[in-house]
């Protein structure tokens, strides 16, 4: 995969505000890349500094997430595993989630020793996954590229809620992309304009997804075109 032209295919076809990351789970810290520094309140918020540097996360790096390192798959200790179940009741009381939910959340099931961070277009490793911030004209040409608006007796929604960041092990372990429209907890962490929200797709799928990117943005080009026409004859 050539990160730089996956980079730039992405960003000018979607004409993207916010350079498009990357993220790779790895048994290792890699060589050359830098374990970052300091306390960090949220999984989410890594996301927004991978927007500018390049960086690996060890596990114990997201335990000040315990819903993050949960969804990650990382083994936490008791401390951990006790904030966990105490922000899960506290979801659970002001009926943020309802009890029978928390079970269901998707969790990365193989093990690893953390993450590397970074942007995609000069991304260090093999990324895995790709996240993009999208606004909501560039989330409906993102859903037909997916084929996910297309009319059918099984249509469903792509689009996740809360947490935010079940999206990534979604991606990851049963569907090659995904949406989130984005939970408290991440509007709050990472601070993103209420006017985005966060796509990811899975790498495996990234040249079939640039083949019907192209076919999408071409299609719409000349129903816009069409459209603008048809106003100018009608409104004239």
């Amino acid at each position: 995969m050539d990160n730089a032209k996956t980079n730039q295919e992405i960003t000018s076809a979607f004409g993207l505000d916010i350079a498009p990351v990357a993220m790779a789970l790895v048994d290792d810290q890699p060589q050359g890349v830098e374990s970052i520094e300091g306390e960090f309140p949220s999984f989410c918020t890594f996301w927004r500094i991978a927007e500018k540097k390049t960086f690996y996360a060890p596990a114990n790096k997201h335990f000040n997430c315990p819903i993050g390192a949960m969804v990650l798959g990382f083994e936490m200790p008791k401390e951990v595993q006790e904030q966990l179940s105490g922000l899960v009741k506290k979801m659970c009381e002001c009926s943020y989630l309802s009890e029978d939910e928390p079970a269901h959340i998707p969790t990365i099931k193989e093990k690893k020793a953390g993450v590397v961070y970074g942007p995609l277009k000069d991304f260090p490793v093999e990324p895995q996954l790709i996240l993009m911030w999208l606004k909501p004209s560039q989330a409906m040409i993102y859903n037909e590229v997916l084929g996910c608006c297309k009319w059918s007796e099984s249509m469903q929604s792509m689009a996740l809620g809360r947490p935010a960041c079940a999206v990534i092990p979604t991606t990851l372990n049963k569907s090659p992309f995904g949406m989130s429209l984005g939970c408290t907890g991440m509007r709050t962490f990472t601070e993103v304009s209420d006017d985005h929200i966060l796509a990811t797709l899975n790498c495996k799928e990234i040249d079939s997804f640039l083949t019907n990117l192209a076919i999408t943005i071409s299609a719409n080009k000349e129903m816009k075109e069409f459209y603008l026409e048809h106003k100018k004859l009608i409104t004239a």
